[in-house]
C-alpha cells in the first residue's frame, strides 16, 4: 500500500489536495497521469455499460436538486451512521466500525451513539433560511429515477432498459481513510436497469455476473475478487437484495461495487411524493406497473485504486529490481511513449513526425531526457504498454524499435507500418 501511495505522489497520479496549506483531510487532486487513468476507467465503464449495448441510455443530472427528492427517497430520515465520541481523546468514530474501544487511544469511554446524517447541506440564493436549503447529492441514482418518464418518453424504450450516469457524489463521512478508498467527495458510475417485476431476480443475477467479469476483463486476478451477499440486517431500506463485488485490499476485503435489487421502492416513493405516476404502460397487455430496478453502482476513484494495486509488480531485469504497473492497455494513462535516442535535431524532428499520427489515436508521451534505460524504467513504472525508440538507424532504414512493457521484448517496425502494428496490439 505504501509503495503504491508513494508512486502515485512521485509520478503524478494523485496528490493531497491543498498540500501547500497542509492539505485538507481526505481530499485528493488527480495529477497529469491520474486524470488520464481515471478518465480511462470511466470510459471503460461507459463503453461496457452504454456504448456496446442498445438497451442502456446515458444521463447527466444536476448535483444540486430539490430537497423534496431526498425527502421522498428516504435520505433525510435513513441516510445516517451511528456516531460516537471518545471521552478521553475526543476523536469521533462510526460505532459500527470500532466496537467498544477507541482505535486511537484504546479507551472504552465512549459516548452513547447518535444518528449522524451524511448529506452535505448548503443554501441556494443570498439568504440562509429554511426556504433556501439544498443538499449536495450523496448518490447519482435519484437523478435517474426522477427523470424516468423523461427518458422513457423521449427514447421510446420499454423494460428492460437502463439509464446510466457518471458523476460526483458527496458524503460527509465520519471516518474517511485508506487513501482514496473512502473520501467525502468521489465519483460514481451507476446504472438503473428497469425491468418487469417478475424478471427482477434473474436480471439481478445477470448484472452481478456482468459486473464481476468487467473487473476480470480489465486485468484483476480472480483470486483478488469475490462476491459477497448482504445479510438481511445489512440491507438498505430500499433493497430486496444486495451483493458487493469486493477486492482484496492490503487491509482486507473491501467493496468495489454494489449491485442491488431496489424493487419498485424509488419509482413508488417519487410517485407518492410528486403526484406524477412514474409507471410503464404495457400496450400489449393493457397494464400499468412500476418497473423494478436493478442497480450496479461502482466508485470510479475506488476502482482506479484497485486497478493500481492489482497491477503493481516488481521483477528483476539484468540484476536490477524493476517496478512496473501491468495495467490493461485500456486503462494505462499513456498507451505509447515516443523516445528519441538522442536530443540531436535530426532525431528530434523524425521523432515528432512519428509522434503526430499516434497522437491522433492515443494518448502518448514524448520523453527525450536521461538515458534510454532510465526512460524505459519510468514508462514501465507508470504503466505505458509500448515504447517507440527512434535511433540513428531510423534515419537510414525508416524503422523504429517497439518495446513491450511486460516482457521487455523489442521488435523493429517500419514507420509507415507503425500505426497499424500498434493498433493490432492495443485493440
Amino acid at each position: 500500500m505504501d509503495a503504491v501511495v508513494n508512486l502515485c505522489k512521485r509520478r503524478g497520479f494523485i496528490f493531497p489536495s491543498g498540500e501547500i496549506y497542509g492539505g485538507f483531510r481526505s481530499t485528493y487532486d488527480y495529477g497529469p497521469l491520474g486524470v488520464l487513468m481515471l478518465r480511462n476507467v470511466k470510459d471503460a465503464w461507459w463503453r461496457s455499460m452504454v456504448q456496446l449495448r442498445s438497451d442502456v441510455l446515458g444521463l447527466d443530472a444536476a448535483i444540486l436538486s430539490s430537497p423534496k427528492i431526498w425527502e421522498a427517497s428516504g435520505h433525510l430520515s435513513n441516510f445516517t451512521d451511528p456516531l460516537v465520541d471518545c471521552k478521553k481523546c475526543h476523536e469521533r468514530w462510526r460505532q459500527d466500525q470500532i466496537g467498544t474501544t477507541c482505535p486511537n487511544c484504546g479507551s472504552g469511554q465512549l459516548t452513547e451513539a447518535r444518528a449522524f446524517n451524511l448529506m452535505f447541506k448548503t443554501h441556494v440564493g443570498p439568504l440562509e433560511d429554511d426556504a433556501t436549503v439544498a443538499y449536495l447529492r450523496p448518490e447519482t441514482a435519484q437523478g435517474m429515477f426522477v427523470n424516468f418518464l423523461n427518458v422513457l418518453n423521449t427514447s421510446r424504450k420499454k423494460p428492460p432498459f437502463g439509464i446510466a450516469q457518471i458523476g460526483k457524489s458527496f458524503r460527509n463521512e465520519i471516518t474517511p481513510g485508506n487513501f482514496v478508498f473512502r473520501t467525502r467527495e468521489f465519483e460514481q458510475m451507476e446504472m438503473e436497469y428497469f425491468v418487469p417485476p417478475e424478471d427482477s431476480d434473474s436480471w439481478f443475477q445477470y448484472w452481478l455476473e456482468e459486473r464481476f467479469n468487467w473487473y476480470l476483463d480489465l486485468g484483476i486476478e480472480k483470486s483478488k475478487l469475490r462476491i459477497r451477499h448482504h445479510d438481511k440486517e445489512e440491507l438498505s431500506h430500499y433493497s430486496r437484495g444486495t451483493a458487493d463485488v469486493e477486492f482484496l485490499f492490503p487491509w482486507g476485503w473491501g467493496e468495489l461495487e454494489g449491485i442491488a435489487n431496489r424493487g419498485d421502492y424509488d419509482l413508488g416513493a417519487h410517485t407518492k411524493a410528486s403526484g406524477e405516476k412514474l409507471e410503464y404502460y404495457d400496450q400489449g397487455q393493457n397494464t400499468r406497473y412500476f418497473p423494478h430496478v436493478i442497480e450496479p453502482a461502482a466508485g470510479a476513484t475506488r476502482a482506479m485504486m484497485a486497478f493500481l494495486l492489482a497491477s503493481y509488480t516488481q521483477d528483476e531485469i539484468e540484476g536490477e529490481t524493476r517496478t512496473l504497473l501491468k495495467l490493461h492497455p485500456r486503462l494505462a494513462p499513456y498507451k505509447i511513449a515516443v523516445l528519441p535516442l538522442s536530443k540531436k535535431p535530426e532525431l528530434a524532428e523524425l521523432s515528432i513526425e512519428v509522434l503526430r499520427p499516434l497522437q491522433n489515436l492515443w494518448m502518448c508521451d514524448y520523453d527525450e531526457t536521461q538515458s534510454i534505460g532510465k526512460r524505459y524504467r519510468r514508462q514501465d513504472e507508470i504503466g505505458t504498454p509500448y515504447c517507440v525508440t527512434v535511433d540513428f538507424q531510423s534515419l537510414e532504414d525508416g524503422a523504429v524499435t517497439v518495446r513491450e512493457r511486460d516482457t521487455t521484448s523489442q521488435e523493429r517496425v517500419k514507420i509507415v507500418e507503425l500505426t497499424s502494428f500498434l493498433q493490432s496490439k492495443l485493440s
